[in-house]
């Protein structure tokens, strides 16, 4: 199972001093955090895709490939990638480079993106954005599948012959999650072509992830390609921790109460009781993690968001110390506990590498097979 961190970018002020951090200074932090994330041993970082303020991360793949080149072992990931207001062009070019640079530490997880003013920037209509998502990613699967395509859709101008380039690395696509909270169409999307879903249940109760991650599992089986517990799926989760519960919760609580999204409305204690939120010591982040698998099953992927709501750096480095010391060890090792064998791992570029030589060999041997039945007859 892999762990990591994801942030969304937010540049917001320290409730306790007042102080803004500068684009820059919030730009240079969300490197640190990904760095500091492969020192203490996680698998993942993902960063947002936003246009507006009062976010930065507006290029992903540049923040990323800066990354890749201060980090080893680190899967550099998204936790948007817009797929309803990027051409799909740009989207197969700029991840295939960032695969190249990042020898395969690539995956990336698309979204239909929550903030309406982008998509007429974008020169999109908000409306359709079911059908963009649909459109573009089909798009997209078809240039890192086939090296010349011939294509024509309602949302952007044919193409002939095009051909994208980079070529994706060993000719294997990075992994496409599919990121949605409450949209089935994307679950079906995710499920339609074998993909991963995510499903980022920062702030709904469990009773919705439930149905959510219930409904692309049985689509994920209906097409074909394997049983619902063998579907991929990855959560998000929220935390902030200190040694002692009542000072995590003491600490936390300006910043709670002034964030940006959910600040000025429901109390600490009942967001903390109705989402997967946890505010307390490590081991109640361990506890309320654990119990994800209750209701979205055996899954591959846990990524938290730490750094947001005005948090200064510090304070999120030191929080991802103890994610990194006593928290993820246990992690691992419970949910590594009665996982059933048929459970697969989060696709890796090796591991899907691996398996599309395996097909290839399949491939040739049946053929091989045919033409000998052919000679014979």
């Amino acid at each position: 199972m892999q762990f990591g961190i994801f942030t969304v970018g937010d540049v917001t002020p320290d409730p306790t001093t007042g102080r803004t951090p500068t684009e820059g200074e919030r730009i240079k932090a969300m490197v640190a955090i990904a760095q500091k994330a492969e020192e203490i041993g996680l698998d993942v970082f993902a960063t947002g895709e936003h246009h507006n303020p009062p976010f930065v991360p507006s290029s992903p793949t540049t923040m990323l490939g800066y990354v890749a080149a201060r980090t080893e072992s680190l899967i550099l990931s998204t936790s948007t990638t817009l797929i309803t207001t990027n051409d799909p062009v740009k989207i197969a070019e700029d991840y295939a480079m960032l695969q190249h640079l990042a020898d395969g530490r690539v995956d990336l997880m698309m979204g239909r993106g929550n903030t309406g003013p982008v998509y007429p920037w974008f020169g999109q209509d908000i409306r359709e954005g079911i059908n963009l998502a649909i459109e573009n990613y089909a798009l997209l699967r078809r240039l890192w599948r086939e090296d010349v395509v011939d294509w024509e859709g309602k949302f952007r101008t044919p193409l002939q012959g095009f051909t994208s380039t980079p070529r994706p690395l060993d000719g294997v696509p990075p992994f496409v999650w599919h990121g949605s909270i409450r949209s089935p169409e994307i679950a079906e999307q995710a499920a339609y072509y074998g993909d991963g879903f995510f499903h980022n249940n920062i702030f709904w109760p469990a009773d919705h992830t439930k149905r959510m991650v219930e409904f692309y599992r049985k689509r994920y089986a209906h097409y074909g390609h394997g049983t619902p517990e063998q579907a991929i799926v990855g959560l998000g989760g929220q935390v902030f921790m200190r040694k002692n519960s009542q000072d995590a919760v003491r600490e936390f609580r300006p910043y709670f109460d002034n964030a940006p999204v959910y600040g000025h409305g429901p109390s600490l204690e009942d967001f903390t009781e109705q989402t997967p939120l946890t505010v307390g010591s490590p081991q109640q982040v361990i506890e309320k993690t654990l119990s994800f698998r209750e209701y979205a099953g055996d899954y591959q992927r846990q990524l938290f968001l730490m750094d947001h709501a005005g948090l200064p750096l510090k304070t999120v480095l030191e929080q991802l110390d103890l994610l990194g010391e006593e928290v993820v060890p246990v992690l691992r090792e419970e949910f590594a506990k009665g996982r059933p064998a048929g459970v697969p791992e989060a696709p890796t570029h090796q591991s899907l590498l691996t398996a599309a030589r395996k097909a290839g060999e399949k491939k040739a041997e049946g053929k091989k097979a045919e033409d000998k039945k052919e000679a014979v007859a």
